[in-house]
């Protein structure tokens, strides 16, 4: 698997793998179903997160295989939170526990007022204990980056330091944002798109992930 740092946005990892590319094309197809689309999502996020936690630390314990004891390496601490950003950050989840299934799961809701057009905070739920841990942010789209900034915001007024984003397309606008805003945040995702239309999709992008992957659209 092939992880390229931007050259312009120093906390950004492109995971580029034929895996990836070849998922992420099906999953940018407008026929494909909303089953094929869960599922894509979730082989993605996979492969995502297995960069994302290269960098985890380990220690030894002593344990015992079936001809004798050895000391093997483990995961070190807390195990990590995933938090996904309502509500198509959602379809990450499985994803992300199918390889860490003991990972506590946060939740977080934002909606945009439209009258600041600000991110506003509706729900936030994490374990008390999160700034011990690493929390992974989820959230198939990084659009204008508002959404995620002001989660990465609540997080560290709550004393978390280690923060991660997965995201599956991200647009150069969203990148910028955070790339100011919160350079010590690294951004992991499976592609960086061309840029945000007058509505503030992604192009190429993939659409409402939302509503793809909730059947809404």
């Amino acid at each position: 698997m092939t992880l390229v740092i931007h050259p312009r946005f120093s906390n950004l990892y492109q995971v580029s793998h034929p895996l990836i590319l070849h998922k992420l094309s099906q999953l940018r197809e407008c026929n494909t179903s909303k089953k094929e689309f869960k599922e894509l999502l979730q082989e993605i996020t996979q492969l995502l997160v297995y960069e994302a936690t290269k960098d985890l630390p380990l220690i030894t314990s002593e344990i015992k295989t079936p001809l004798e004891t050895i000391q093997a390496p483990i995961l070190k601490g807390k195990k990590p939170v995933i938090l996904p950003i309502l509500r198509a950050g959602l379809g990450m989840v499985d994803g992300f526990l199918s390889l860490i299934p003991s990972a506590r799961v946060g939740h977080i809701g934002l909606y945009r007022n439209e009258k600041t057009l600000q991110p506003e905070l509706y729900y936030f739920k994490i374990p008390k204990d999160s700034q011990e841990r690493h929390v992974f942010i989820c959230d198939p789209m990084l659009a204008t980056g508002g959404s995620v900034s002001k989660a990465i915001l609540c997080l560290k007024e709550r004393g978390v330091t280690k923060i991660s984003f997965l995201c599956i397309v991200a647009a150069p606008e969203g990148a910028e944002k955070l790339w100011k805003e919160h350079p010590d945040v690294k951004i992991f995702t499976a592609h960086l798109d061309r840029k945000l239309n007058e509505h503030g999709y992604i192009l190429p992008g993939l659409g409402d992930a939302g509503d793809r992957l909730f059947g809404t659209r």
